[in-house]
């Protein structure tokens, strides 16, 4: 029958295409069955044709033979599809057309699950109920116990391990055309690791969507995802970004290892008087703090301990976020879901319904949600959020460009943080230097200012990988909004106005305080400038 079909299809050319499929059957000659019975539908169907093929495809057998098989297909021209299914059954295949809502109503009732099985399944549950702990546990599998595993396995096992033991923030798998190339970010900066043959790529990358429960046989999407993983007994979780490339599908893994993070603005590595108008500003009662800076800078870990410092049993704290990175205790912590229509506006709306003190929002990416933001502040509620800018005075006519009016701005903002981070000098193969005049001219520092007239540096060892460099610091520069520059945001000034403003209130910019780590030893010129930018 399918060569039948294709031999007419041939013939009619390409005019059967805008025909409806029932239309298309009767000019193809195939049999009409506008109904079913589904009393004598194949009793074992479900035993041979998985529900997965028979609902994709919307083909069905509906009757057998020694010799042959009817399969009710809603579209006549599915001949993959036939000739799949005679490999299945392994005999003929003749189809006949059905339309498409009463062929779902025959193929629920062919694959409809047996009476009782609800119950059966009911009554399962308790007797399992102890067991629900350990099978959780073995899901979330220890990377350094699973010895026996296929080889596939144990190299990403140990692909994972070493990533974590490095201290790297993301694993990313790359395909090229002759490898794929595996790369660790390292205190910020990528790395090359591992080539493994490419014939292991398929296996690699699926064993990873398996992992993070994403769909194995969609290549051409991207796809978002969540994994956990023991290691030593300590979890890990992992965000899984899946996008096709042109050699293949390229996946990034975001570490989020909780034994890594030290909460507390105590731990920024704020400067002291930085730091204490910073607790001032997440002390108020009401008014937007804002945290900016390029993605990977530290916002969230700053936001989060800002949410720690202040925690108490009296105080109502909810946050929305995309997605929740670390759980806080005590802290009510709302994930987006977009393709429930959960976005930030929609949850920051019932959040505000909740009767919150502080309300932490993950980021402000729209007029929408900024709006609600201020009418949140406007009401009596501290708000903190983070917003993608190159310095803290950028905030502003951010907002402004987003379609905020200046006079609510000003009435709102109370602060504004900007920071990045930078690796700090190495340890283990620190030495010291006499820096060239040039270079210190970068930071506006002289050979006076520093200590002894040297700075430090990183050689390069082992313990470091060759870079000089281990561990990060923050930098900081904190705006605080006094008289003057509400008058300047209410008045829509310039950038360079409220830059200026700033500079009036001396306040301490990245570059600055870059300079201060650089002449305590911490960092190196080089660092400083590779992450901030000079404002005239």
């Amino acid at each position: 029958m399918p060569q039948q079909i294709s031999q007419i299809e041939n013939e009619q050319g390409n005019t059967m295409a805008a025909e409806s499929p029932l239309q298309l059957a009767g000019t193809l000659g195939i049999e009409i069955r506008e109904t079913l019975d589904l009393e004598n539908l194949p009793k074992d169907l479900p035993e041979r044709v998985p529900y997965s093929f028979v609902r994709n495809n919307r083909i069905l057998p509906i009757e057998e033979t020694d010799e042959w098989v009817i399969a009710a297909s809603a579209d006549p021209l599915n001949l993959d599809a036939l000739d799949e299914l005679g490999f299945m059954l392994d005999k003929e295949i003749r189809a006949v057309y059905t339309p498409e809502e009463i062929l779902l109503i025959a193929i629920n009732a062919c694959y409809h699950t047996q009476e009782g099985a609800a119950s059966e399944f009911l009554a399962g549950l308790s007797d399992e109920g102890d067991n629900a702990k350990k099978k959780d546990e073995i899901d979330v599998y220890d990377l350094l116990e699973i010895k026996d595993e296929a080889p596939i396995v144990r190299l990403l096992n140990l692909i994972f391990s070493e990533a974590i033991q490095q201290g790297a923030s993301d694993i990313h798998f790359e395909p090229f055309e002759n490898d794929l190339k595996v790369r660790y970010r390292v205190d910020g900066v990528l790395s090359a690791r591992h080539s493994p043959p490419r014939e292991y790529q398929s296996q690699l990358l699926t064993r990873i969507k398996v992992l993070a429960k994403l769909d194995i046989a969609e290549h051409r999407l991207p796809q978002d995802g969540r994994m956990k993983l023991k290691m030593g007994g300590r979890e890990i979780d992992f965000r899984v970004s899946t996008v096709p490339a042109i050699h293949g599908e390229r996946i990034v893994l975001r570490i989020l290892d909780k034994g890594n993070v030290v909460l507390g603005v105590d731990q920024l590595g704020m400067l002291p008087s930085m730091l204490d108008d910073f607790r001032k500003l997440i002390s108020l009662s009401e008014g937007i703090v804002l945290v900016t800076g390029p993605t990977g800078s530290g916002k969230t870990t700053t936001l989060y301990s800002s949410l720690w410092e202040i925690y108490n049993e009296e105080t109502n704290i909810m946050t929305i976020e995309d997605p929740v990175e670390y759980k806080l205790r005590g802290i009510a912590q709302i994930a987006v879901h977009p393709k429930i229509g959960l976005n930030f506006a929609a949850g920051l709306r019932h959040i505000l319904r909740q009767d919150p003190d502080v309300v932490m929002i993950g980021e402000i990416r729209d007029t929408e949600t900024a709006e609600i933001a201020i009418q949140a502040a406007l009401t009596g509620h501290l708000v903190f959020s983070t917003l993608h800018t190159n310095d803290a005075a950028s905030a502003i006519p951010r907002l402004i460009d987003m379609g905020i009016e200046p006079y609510l701005l000003s009435s709102t903002v109370v602060g504004v943080v900007a920071q990045r981070l930078i690796r700090c000098i190495c340890p283990n193969c620190r030495e010291r230097y006499t820096p060239p005049e040039t270079e210190l001219e970068e930071l506006n520092l002289t050979p006076d200012q520093l200590n002894g007239g040297f700075l430090y540096r990183g050689v390069g060892c082992p313990q470091c990988f060759g870079s000089g460099y281990k561990g990060r610091h923050g930098i900081y520069e904190l705006l605080t909004i006094d008289s003057n520059l509400q008058s300047l945001i209410a008045k829509n000034a310039d950038i360079s106005e409220i830059r200026k403003g700033a500079a009036e209130k001396k306040m301490t910019n990245l570059r600055a305080h870059g300079a201060h780590l650089v002449r305590a030893g911490i960092t190196t010129v080089a660092e400083v400038l590779r992450v901030s930018r000079k404002f005239d």
